[in-house]
């Protein structure tokens, strides 16, 4: 889908571009590469170390729930044998709730994890958005393009050092906490290390 769509916008580019070479106009191109200008941007530290933060809340969580299905399970493997059938039954559910009442957590954790992360992206996005803009009016670019989608161009499209400069960012200094480290999330697998006893018939 991402081809096409490149296909599609390189056609009208390059439809364009023609009409304005018989017109004797100049077309100014340039190409960003906003991964980039991201990764270099002083916010990048602190949005990382604030996901840690909430990801590891989560993981404690998740670590209460494990704990709390584990203990019951050793309790009703070790008892189940002597345990009336309605208490065992009774014990059973619990189990089996308390283990989807888990997997839904790693789940809807995940889930969070991934908003946060966007909700803290996003005000720094539209910060390198109207920055591209901005300079693309100041010098007179009519198109700037994603450098992940240029297969061929000259070196010296890249506004990438005219953005850092609108910005006020060095790109030659890291970000203070750009070790990549990822935020924890619950664990994927099942918490389960044993199943509940058959029932007696």
């Amino acid at each position: 889908m991402n081809k096409i769509k490149f296909l599609v916008v390189a056609f009208f580019f390059i439809s364009f571009a023609s009409f304005a070479q018989t017109n004797e106009q100049a077309t100014k191109i340039g190409y960003a590469n906003v991964e980039e200008i991201l990764s270099k941007m002083p916010e990048r530290a602190s949005m990382q170390k604030e996901l840690e933060v909430y990801g590891q809340k989560l993981q404690e969580q998740f670590a209460t729930k494990e704990t709390e299905y584990n203990t019951k399970l050793q309790a009703y493997q070790k008892g189940a044998s002597t345990m009336d059938k309605v208490v065992r039954e009774d014990k059973e559910r619990e189990l089996v709730n308390l283990e989807q009442s888990i997997q839904k957590f790693q789940y809807d954790a995940q889930m969070s994890i991934r908003e946060k992360e966007q909700s803290l992206i996003q005000p720094v996005l539209v910060k390198i958005e109207n920055a591209i803009k901005d300079v693309a009016k100041e010098n007179g670019y009519l198109y700037i393009l994603s450098e992940q989608a240029i297969l061929e161009g000259p070196e010296n499209g890249s506004i990438n050092n005219l953005v850092f400069k609108k910005l006020g960012v060095d790109p030659s200094k890291q970000p203070a906490a750009a070790q990549q480290a990822q935020p924890q999330q619950p664990a994927a697998a099942k918490p389960a290390t044993a199943t509940p006893a058959k029932k007696k018939k």
